[in-house]
Parts: structure tokens; sequence; C-alpha cells
């Protein structure tokens, strides 16, 4: 049991981090506690990802954030966040899971994988890319199908089916077919979705040409260990297949937020409850921070417009 906090935050990508140089500004006690290593999220991150967002836009606390690429990739990312905590002397504790949190004499005590701690103020700051969102089909637990992707190199003259739309499943195929696997995507919608501008033209263009396959309209219906199963308007069709690709997006740990006593919305989205001025939960002195606020809506928070989240609860706190 250590020393009484005046603030707890869980989780240390940039918006957790954010939150803990407003709160060394502000002179609060504060504690960053992080289940994998400093932003773990983009740790895992496809190892060639450029972000969309320019340089200024990903700073935190103030700090430049110095770019050779107009658009930052991953290892800029790493860079500057590591940089900024060294700079700072964050308080932050690594590979350390938050495993509870309950309310005892006014105070929170926070139970991890590896001590307990007693906090005023709590700050969820978990992200959502941790719980794959599912395809709910037959196959998906072969050790084939994969939710996170890494690296094109590995799938060099295979056969490869990636199920998406949208950004992540444009860099899969784009990448994986340069580096000389074949590749299929199957794409629930009539067109291609929402793509960085500077890769849709490029991935248009290898699926007119023939070079990239792709099922408009279609669906993943079955995995085997050889083959897949695909749905599409003329019908089904079955194809070889080494490795699928399910780049089907992410959620936040609802289990976790519900199991705090954090309410969600009733709907599909699955909003936590936060108020927006304040971003203060239904629970008193327990805020939410950054993208785990947008619920399933995931499209909605990035880095570059969830950064003020710290700021106003900081002076939230400190208004109290």
């Amino acid at each position: 049991m250590h020393s009484i906090l005046d603030i707890l935050i869980v989780g240390g990508g940039p918006i957790g981090l954010a939150c803990g140089l407003e709160a060394k500004k502000a002179g609060l006690s504060y504690l960053i506690v992080e289940k994998g290593t400093i932003t773990n999220s983009l740790f895992n991150y496809p190892l060639n990802m450029t972000f969309f967002s320019t340089a200024d836009r990903l700073e935190i606390g103030g700090f430049p954030f110095p770019s050779i690429h107009a658009k930052p990739n991953r290892s800029e990312a790493l860079e500057y966040y590591r940089r900024v905590a060294d700079v700072e002397q964050l308080d932050i504790r690594l590979f350390e899971e938050v495993t509870g949190i309950a309310s005892e004499d006014g105070l929170y005590l926070v139970s991890t994988s590896k001590a307990t701690y007693r906090a005023r103020h709590i700050i969820i700051a978990t992200g959502f890319y941790d719980i794959p969102n599912m395809l709910g089909i037959p196959g998906e637990d072969l050790l084939k199908v994969r939710h996170y992707y890494y690296d094109p190199h590995y799938y060099y003259k295979q056969k490869i089916v990636v199920v998406g739309a949208n950004n992540s499943s444009a860099d899969v195929a784009l990448e994986t077919w340069r580096k000389g696997a074949e590749v299929t995507m199957v794409v629930r919608e009539g067109e291609l979705g929402r793509i960085k501008y500077w890769t849709k033209p490029d991935l248009e263009n290898r699926i007119a040409e023939g070079s990239i396959k792709a099922y408009f309209n279609a669906r993943l219906t079955e995995v085997r260990e050889a083959e897949v199963d695909i749905q599409t308007p003329a019908g089904k069709v079955t194809l070889a297949n080494d490795y699928v690709m399910a780049m089907t997006g992410y959620q936040p740990n609802f289990a976790f937020l519900e199991k705090v006593g954090i309410k969600l919305s009733d709907d599909l989205y699955r909003h936590p409850y936060h108020n927006p001025e304040t971003m203060e939960t239904n629970l008193p002195r327990l805020y939410l921070a950054g993208v785990v606020c947008g619920g399933m809506e995931t499209h909605v928070w990035f880095i570059e417009n969830s950064r003020e989240h710290a700021l106003k609860i900081i002076r939230h706190i400190q208004d109290k």
C-alpha cells in the first residue's frame, strides 16, 4: 500500500501521458499505470504505419514533435512520446495491469498485478486497441486468422484474404502484395471506405488492373485450414487460402468499464457515460480521457482532438 495519490491514471498511451504532464504542471501527485510498454497501442501498430495527422497535431504538453516526414511514422511517434516521458521524468509503472477499482472511505482503492494504490481521483485512458471486433464465423479461431498486422515480409508468396475496407485493410493489402503475397479483399460495402488520400488511388488502381482481387458487397462466411468461403452477389466463392487478415476494427474493454461501475449507453455504440465539459463519469472523481470515450464509435476520437481531455480534467480537479 502506497501513500495517497491525488490522481491515478490508467493507461500509458499519448493521452495518459498528457494527463500526467498536466497533473505535474498543476503540482498534483500522480501515477500512470500501464499494462504493457509505454504507448503500448502505438508499439503494436504495423511496422511501416504512417499517421494521417501531422506532427503538430500529435504533440502533448507543449513539446514540439520534430519529424522529417510530412506525416510522422510509427517509429518517430514512439521516439517522441518516449522522449517526452524521459524529459519530464513522468512517474509511470509499466507492465502493471489494473485489475480492480473500488471505493473505500472516500478514496479509490486501485488493485494491480503488482501493487495496491489509494487515490482521490482516477483517470481511465485505456484506448480501444486491445479487443478486436470478431467476425463471428466458423473457423475464426484458427491460428491463420489474424486481427493484428505487423510486417508484410511474413506473407511472401502466401495467399491472403483481407477483410475490411478502411485504412488498415488498405495498408495490409498493398504492403503484402508488394512483398509478393497473392491478395484478395472482401468488402462488405459496395466501395472502399475511409482511406488515407495518398493510399486510396494506389489501391483503386491495383484493383482495377487485377493485381489485387476485390469482392464488393461480399462477406467471409467460413474459414478452413486451406481455404475460405466468400458470399458474393453472384453466389458463394471458395478460395485456396493461407492467411485471413481480419481488419475489422477494435473496441474498448467494456467489461472493465462495467466492472468499475461506469454506465454504458443501451444502444449499439455503448458510449461510456461522461460529462463532455469535465470528462467526469457517473462515478464522482473518476474521469475518462481519449478514445475510450467514444465506445464503439472508434472513429470519433483521436490523439489530436482528445489531448484537450487532460486539460479539462485537471482544471475540474483544481476547481473542486
